[in-house]
């Protein structure tokens, strides 16, 4: 099977109209702290049972076509001594993986961040294909500031995406771009907006520059809403600056626009997403790629016991449900 074929093979799978893709990729400072939230270690072994719990979910391939894993996890065995990517290819869920290296500040950039990676990017993509993984993602992170982003900021995250996404596709690997817009601050939903809007402008630029196959890409953006410190605004009025932003910015060819959640509670982050279906979307697939909005209630409901694992499942399995109707725009508040 040629790259092309295999790229396409694995668009067809993760874009089906039905489902989302679940992000469980969370670093060790990030699992770390989530664990904390309910008095546990972050060891090897609580996180490969956490992560086997979530992948072993009976019905979660209803809802969610790919799992981001970590690196770690890609290399990971179930109690049963069977690979977790082979767990969730078992449920018809996509492995993907998370192949960034984490952020550091942009130099001459003040307030704007970096992400690292690139370095042996291919032979790395190489051997997480023999793994099982089929998609990739890379983060770029937009702190909103005063000055921030700047110019340079726009450019240099922009070309960084850019440049993976190439990579992924010269591997045969769907690459997931994810360009954050931080939710820190108390920037009011028009600040966002155009925020939102230079960052995707700046990004689709690079990628036609470095001859990214669209068709054969995923987006994985923010979805337009005021900073966390500011007011909050309803599902409507996120849904229709995010819809404007998105049409002003996103060329149709991409196949589906996956939601990162960015500090949303879970119930918010499905409304929002259910608000921008009702409303008629676009020509792309809208739908979500959550990590805390999916995985919250099924780590409190856990809570590091065996005990407790299939009361997560079904919390995962509940959150999933949810979602899968908000890509249909039948969700309501009711049905929690």
């Amino acid at each position: 099977m040629s790259h092309i074929d295999m790229l396409e093979e694995t668009v067809a799978t993760l874009v089906d109209g039905q489902r989302g893709i679940l992000a469980a990729d969370e670093s060790g400072g990030t699992i770390a702290k989530r664990f904390a939230t309910i008095g546990l270690d972050s060891t090897e072994k609580n996180r490969r049972d956490y992560r086997a719990a979530l992948l072993s979910c009976k019905g979660l391939g209803e809802c969610v076509s790919g799992v981001i894993l970590f690196e770690e996890t890609l290399g990971q065995k179930d109690a049963e001594g069977q690979p977790l990517p082979e767990v969730a290819a078992s449920q018809g869920i996509v492995p993907g993986i998370k192949v960034d290296k984490g952020k550091g500040p942009l130099p001459g950039a003040p307030g704007d961040m970096i992400t690292y990676g690139l370095d042996g990017l291919s032979e790395r993509l190489q051997q997480y294909k023999k793994q099982g993984a089929r998609f990739a993602k890379w983060r770029e992170v937009y702190p909103i500031g005063h000055h921030n982003p700047t110019g340079l900021g726009l450019t240099a995250n922009a070309e960084m995406l850019a440049r993976y996404a190439a990579v992924c596709q010269a591997e045969g690997v769907v690459p997931i771009v994810e360009p954050e817009v931080l939710m820190n601050g108390g920037h009011d939903i028009e600040r966002s907006a155009v925020v939102n809007e230079r960052v995707w402008h700046s990004v689709f630029h690079a990628l036609h520059q470095h001859g990214v196959i669209l068709e054969l890409m995923l987006l994985k953006p923010s979805m337009v809403t005021p900073g966390a410190e500011a007011e909050t605004a309803d599902p409507e009025q996120v849904a229709e600056y995010t819809l404007r932003s998105l049409r002003r910015t996103v060329p149709a060819a991409v196949p589906g626009i996956n939601f990162l959640s960015g500090g949303q509670g879970p119930e918010e982050a499905t409304a929002n997403l259910n608000a921008m279906n009702q409303q008629g979307g676009g020509p792309w697939q809208l739908s979500f790629s959550y990590g805390r909005a999916l995985q919250e209630p099924a780590l409190a409901a856990w809570q590091g016991r065996p005990e407790n694992v299939e009361a997560a499942q079904e919390a995962l399995l509940k959150r999933s449900r949810m979602n899968h109707l908000a890509m249909l725009g039948r969700y309501r508040e009711t049905l929690e």
